[in-house]
C-alpha cells in the first residue's frame, strides 16, 4: 500500500461539522460546498467568507443547475434551492412517508440525472434505498441498503458505483450512456469488508480511478475503474467521509469529515475531527455535471 503523509491534508474550514457530507466543486462559481447533516445546514467559502445556509430538516447532497440554483436532497424532498435568496421548491417528495428516515450521499451523473440514497436516522438494518432524478421522474433503483454510500459514475457516463459501507461493498452498474438508466444487474466491483475498510463517499477522477473515504481510516483511497488499490491520501482526520475535487485546475482534493459518536477524550486527542480538509495537488479531477431538470 501506498500512503501519502497526512500533513498533505490542511484544514480548510475550521466549522467542526458533526456530519460532514455531500462535498462537491461548483464549476460555475468556482466554489467548494458541502453539507453537515445532523447540523441541518450547507456550509461553503468565497473570497475567503464563511457561508451557511439553514435548513429545518437534515440535508446531504447536492448538485448544481446553474449558477445560482442547486438540487439539494434532504429527508423528505428533493428541492431546488437559490443560493442568492435562500428560497427553495419542493420537485419531488422523497421517503417523505418514512420520518425514520434521510438522505445520504447522492451525486450528479454525467446524463444529468441525480443519484441519492436513504437510510435510517440510527442507521437501521436494510432500511435505505437508491434513487435517481431524471427530468422529473424519480425511480427506486435498488432497496435493502443500510448505508448507501460511495455513489459516483465513469466519466463517460457507461457505469455507477455505490456502496453499503455497513455490507462493506463497492458495486459498479451498467448504465444506458444515453438516458443514464441502469442496464442489467450490479456486480460487486471492491469488497471492502475484506480489507477492514468502511467506505464512505467517493469521486472519480479525470481517468476514471474511484477516490473513497474511508470511515474510521483517516484516508481517502483512490482505486483504478478495476477495483485494483492505487494510492492512500492520510488525514489527521480519522472519521472522513466524503472527498470532492476541485480548484481551477481539478487537482485540490476537498475532504469532509464527522465528530459523531466521538467521545471527549478522542475529541480532545483529534481536534481536527469535522473539520474539512483540503490536499493540494494530489489528483487529477473534473467537473462535475449539471443536473437537468
Amino acid at each position: 500500500m501506498t500512503l501519502s503523509d497526512s500533513s498533505l491534508a490542511e484544514i480548510y474550514d475550521h466549522r467542526a461539522c458533526t456530519l460532514g457530507e455531500g462535498a462537491f466543486w461548483h464549476p460555475l462559481r468556482q466554489q467548494y460546498f458541502w453539507f453537515d447533516i445532523i447540523g441541518k445546514r450547507l456550509l461553503s467559502v468565497s473570497d475567503g467568507e464563511q457561508l451557511q445556509w439553514q435548513f429545518n430538516e437534515h440535508v446531504s447532497a447536492a448538485g448544481w443547475i446553474d449558477h445560482s440554483n442547486l438540487l439539494i436532497a434532504s429527508e423528505s424532498g428533493l428541492y431546488h434551492f437559490n443560493l442568492e435568496q435562500g428560497s427553495k421548491e419542493l420537485l419531488v417528495p422523497l421517503e417523505a412517508d418514512k420520518p425514520a428516515n434521510r438522505s445520504n450521499d447522492g451525486r450528479a451523473d454525467p446524463q444529468g440525472g441525480f443519484w441519492i440514497g436513504t437510510m435510517g436516522k440510527r442507521a437501521e438494518y436494510e432500511q435505505g434505498a437508491l434513487y435517481r432524478f431524471y427530468r422529473g421522474e424519480l425511480r427506486t433503483l435498488r432497496t435493502g441498503l443500510t448505508i448507501p454510500n460511495a455513489i459516483c459514475f465513469a466519466p463517460g457516463g457507461e457505469f455507477a458505483y455505490y456502496a453499503d459501507t455497513v455490507a462493506g461493498f463497492l458495486w459498479r452498474q451498467a448504465l444506458d450512456k444515453n438516458s443514464g438508466w441502469p442496464v442489467g444487474d450490479a456486480q460487486l466491483l471492491i469488497d471492502f469488508k475484506a480489507q477492514g475498510q468502511n467506505p464512505d463517499g467517493a469521486l472519480t477522477d479525470a481517468q476514471g480511478n474511484i477516490w473513497n473515504a474511508q470511515w474510521g481510516a483517516g484516508q481517502v483511497a483512490c482505486y483504478s475503474p478495476q477495483g485494483e488499490f492505487l494510492v492512500a491520501i492520510a488525514t489527521p482526520s480519522s472519521q472522513v467521509t466524503c472527498p470532492a475535487f476541485g480548484g481551477p485546475d481539478y487537482t485540490d482534493l476537498l475532504i469532509t469529515s464527522a465528530t459523531e459518536n466521538m467521545t471527549a477524550d478522542q475529541l480532545k486527542a483529534e481536534p481536527t475531527a469535522g473539520k474539512t480538509l483540503i490536499a493540494k495537488a494530489c489528483g487529477q479531477g473534473k467537473a462535475e455535471p449539471q443536473v437537468l431538470l
